[in-house]
């Protein structure tokens, strides 16, 4: 009986402290907040490798997160809900494209802004995107039209 009691306090303790890690990191990290900026929305054909949380960066920094993903039901498009940090001032002309950190690195949303006065504000769209880009498909393809190729 003894034992029992021991066991359930230290199981206690155990889910605290990983509660109290949790939480700590919800709080310092852009997950909890959202990292507090303005939100503008792009369609992608393709954002495999995008999710909740992925970095959104111009010049290689980090200046926004993806805060939202969803399809349209009309479109099939993918659309990306981005927080970009009030201090970046975006162009109503800026590209998103969807990239990755080498071969096989994590993927992540890099804006290039273009020449425009106009500027974005909350809630705005994002016109020109370019997809993420499937190494396997391309790679498949390769394989494949090579075999039609020798076999004609």
């Amino acid at each position: 009986m003894k034992s029992n009691v021991v066991e359930t306090a230290v199981g206690a303790l155990v889910i605290a402290i990983a509660a109290g890690f949790f939480l700590y990191v919800y709080n310092t990290t852009d997950l909890g907040r959202g990292s507090n900026g303005y939100r503008i929305n792009a369609e992608f054909e393709n954002i495999e490798g995008i999710s909740v949380g992925s970095d959104i960066r111009m010049a290689g920094i980090k200046i926004g997160t993806v805060v939202q993903q969803k399809l349209d039901p009309t479109t099939f498009q993918a659309i990306v809900t981005m927080s970009v940090a009030n201090f970046v001032k975006l162009p109503d002309d800026t590209t998103a494209k969807v990239t990755s950190e080498g071969l096989l690195g994590s993927k992540f949303i890099t804006l290039e802004i273009g020449g425009s006065e106009e500027i974005l504000k909350d809630g705005d769209s994002l016109t020109h995107t370019q997809s993420a880009l499937d190494i396997w498909a391309l790679i498949n393809e390769f394989m494949f039209s090579d075999k039609d190729k020798k076999s004609k």
